[in-house]
């Protein structure tokens, strides 16, 4: 006989309370395993309100493939109309062998509701309940309850004490809407599925600095580099996302990045005189470096950007630096792999590893523009040789 813990919910996303809840119920009532069941159309919510139940679903399996013990069904997914407990065990019941135990993991507040779900008197004949509360909570009117149930249902109702973290969902996508971190809260496969798919309708045109920068960045810089500075804005929110770090920041960093990239050569360096941005050996050979450090000078003294992190992913997104920051990172690759980039030999692999692994494609990124400016016959700066030194031990990690 197997004892299966029962996890349902709307997952719009799923997330640590939800995952840490299942774990230890699972532990405290000795389940042999619980599995996750996505609600399809669930009745107490609005369906235009939340996610593709397709998504919730995927996101679902996301969170929950490092554990060998939990599982997802799909079985709400493909059913029409209101989706509802009682008839989802039935189902259950159907595919399972028949002295399976299932066990329906819920809040303990839920209790005081669950009289008024669909059919209780078969839904209770399906499962036991395992009703989860915080620790020296104590209700009266909930224990009330179940003493209620269990004399008019012959409902087997037990009631834990969990230390699972309270956390909303509802917060989580406030969160991601405006472009706050929701890492460790949200797992990171989960947090980047959520960017991929562009989910929970973040808009980057909301900040402020896309407001008061754009026009100028338009006035001053050429229609196809404009584009491609946007794009590369978009482009390091959606991987600060994945990574956890600040989406705010990333957009800020990426808005500004090429702000200096449209002077002629008479300005960029009256401007770096005047900003005290010193040119070494390479830069005055190499004047296309220059705008990268101008940059982050002009940000600072113009655009009123006073974040050192920001600065710095402005001065070294063109040739990189050892040790970077991660921000430094996302910057240096969203100016590589944003959407509108020409396609180059190599492109497709530096995107796919700078949604997982920011080192290893930083090291193939460096590799691939050492290499390529080499053919060129140019000057490399000895800070991109510097960084191919540092990351290259990352350099085809898997």
């Amino acid at each position: 006989m197997k004892k299966i813990g029962i996890m349902g919910g709307t997952f719009d996303p799923i997330h640590i309370g939800h995952l840490t809840l299942a774990e230890d119920i699972r532990d405290k009532c000795g389940l042999d395993m619980v599995l996750f069941i996505p609600a399809g159309d669930p009745p107490h919510k609005d369906s235009g309100s939340i996610a593709k139940a397709s998504d919730r679903y995927n996101m679902t399996v996301l969170g929950c493939r490092d554990n060998a013990l939990f599982e997802v069904s799909d079985i709400e997914l493909g059913r029409k109309g209101k989706t509802y407990s009682v008839d989802t065990l039935e189902r259950l019941r159907e595919l399972y062998p028949k002295d399976t135990e299932f066990v329906f993991i819920t809040g303990a507040d839920s209790i005081l509701e669950i009289d008024k779900w669909r059919h209780p008197e078969r839904l209770f004949g399906l499962c036991s309940f395992a009703a989860a509360a915080r620790p020296g909570y104590k209700n009266k009117k909930i224990a009330k309850q179940i003493d209620f149930l269990k004399e008019k249902y012959g409902a087997e109702i037990d009631y834990v004490e969990s230390t699972a973290i309270d956390i909303s969902s509802t917060e989580i996508r406030k969160s991601i809407s405006e472009g706050r971190s929701v890492k460790y809260v949200v797992p990171d496969d989960v947090i980047g599925y959520i960017a991929e798919k562009g989910l929970y309708g973040f808009a980057p045109e909301f900040y402020p600095e896309f407001r008061i920068f754009s026009k100028r960045l338009k006035n001053e810089l050429k229609p196809s580099r404009y584009r491609h500075t946007i794009g590369v804005a978009e482009e390091a929110f959606r991987m600060a996302c994945i990574f956890g770090e600040d989406a705010h920041k990333a957009y800020v960093a990426g808005l500004l990045h090429d702000c200096a990239k449209n002077f002629d050569r008479d300005k960029a360096f009256e401007l770096c005189e005047k900003y005290r941005v010193e040119l070494d050996d390479v830069l005055k050979k190499q004047p296309d470096l220059i705008h990268s450090f101008l940059g982050a000078a002009v940000a600072e003294n113009e655009y009123g950007i006073k974040d050192g992190d920001v600065l710095n992913a402005i001065r070294y997104h063109t040739t990189g630096r050892e040790a970077m920051s991660r921000l430094e990172m996302i910057v240096y690759l969203a100016d590589m792999t944003e959407p509108g980039r020409e396609s180059y030999t190599g492109l497709d692999k530096i995107r796919k590893l700078a949604y997982y692994d920011l080192e290893s494609a930083v090291a193939e990124a460096l590799n691939r523009t050492i290499g390529f400016n080499r053919e060129k016959g140019r000057v490399i700066h000895p800070l991109s040789l510097k960084a191919f030194e540092y990351y290259k031990k990352y350099y085809g990690r898997k």
